[in-house]
């Protein structure tokens, strides 16, 4: 069993609350097979009696979880981003529908993932949670922001879905500053007023590259960790399209349904605004070096300062 590490990798930070989240004895940890992968092993490792090890049974753990929810326990339940699809009925019909408050956390999302191929880089899984009704959608950028993010789902009162990450990334906050993070509202890390750049999970670092490939060429980005996809900080967005006029949402998921499709939702109804959107077009990703395929499918840090001319271009 490994301990957290020092780095920047969100499942870190999932595994690292649950043990601070310990102390509440209604904290309750369910796992289908991976929780040295996602890092519920360590909390596993220290209180075995409130682990519960499903096997390879991710719609039973779904439903099992509602059941400890349904008896007043708050159940986290974590696999691999991917295999959270196989339960969605269950999701669906046995946790979100009746109101039962059960965190779910999907690691390993995105092609971030790398080597593991298109059969395990869920692509789909934020818009696919983003649908169900009073489900809350997170996806944290760094360790620090995962932690904090799931303390506080302690006192959430709808259910939840995560997506963390396996890869190190550098650290986007600090011990200092990561209390700033609340759920249901984004983060603003850059001030800027020539485009807005609002990204989520590991593409929040790639957003800070392209920042300042920009501003060497004398653009100002402003960025945002939008760290919260549903519900959507549409006061923020709104704010950031007066003072910008021009939005590219970044994301390590399909431009469909996922952060941009929710940004586009909310420019189109309430204060229309040019954006681009950088991301996994329609298709699936495939195996190979992660920041090779960031590159092969257009969605490392030159595609954000190339969606940012264009965005600047349509004002």
């Amino acid at each position: 069993m490994s301990a957290p590490s020092t780095g920047g990798a969100s499942r870190d930070g999932y595994g690292s609350a649950l043990l601070k989240l310990a102390s509440d004895p209604r904290v309750v940890v369910l796992e289908a097979d991976l929780g040295k992968s996602t890092k519920s092993c360590l909390f596993r490792a220290e209180h075995p009696e409130r682990t519960v090890s499903m096997g390879i049974a991710e719609q039973n753990m779904m439903l099992v979880s509602a059941g400890m929810a349904s008896s007043g326990k708050i159940p986290f339940a974590s696999t691999f981003a991917i295999f959270t699809e196989r339960a969605f009925e269950q999701v669906r019909n046995g946790i979100a529908r009746p109101g039962l408050v059960v965190h779910i956390c999907g690691s390993h999302g995105g092609i971030h993932t790398g080597t593991d191929g298109s059969s395990a880089q869920s692509i789909e899984d934020l818009g696919i949670y983003r649908t169900i009704p009073n489900m809350t959608v997170l996806h944290p950028c760094d360790d620090l922001s995962a932690e904090e993010l799931t303390i506080q789902l302690l006192n959430h009162d709808n259910p939840s879905y995560t997506r963390t990450a396996r890869n190190k990334v550098p650290r986007v906050y600090t011990e200092d500053n990561v209390s700033e993070i609340k759920i249901g509202k984004g983060n603003v890390i850059k001030e800027g007023n020539d485009v807005a750049i609002i990204a989520c999970g590991v593409m929040v670092n790639e957003a800070k590259i392209a920042a300042q490939k920009l501003s060497e060429e004398g653009i100002n980005a402003c960025i945002v960790d939008m760290h919260t996809i549903k519900p959507l900080d549409g006061d923020l967005i709104q704010e950031l399209a007066r003072q910008c006029g021009c939005i590219v949402t970044v994301e390590d998921h399909s431009v469909i349904g996922g952060l941009g499709g929710g940004v586009a939702e909310y420019l189109s109804r309430n204060i229309p605004t040019p954006l681009e959107m950088v991301g996994v077009n329609d298709r699936f990703g495939e195996s190979g070096d992660t920041s090779d395929l960031m590159s092969h499918l257009n969605i490392d840090y030159n595609a954000i300062v190339s969606a940012s001319h264009a965005a600047i271009k349509r004002k």
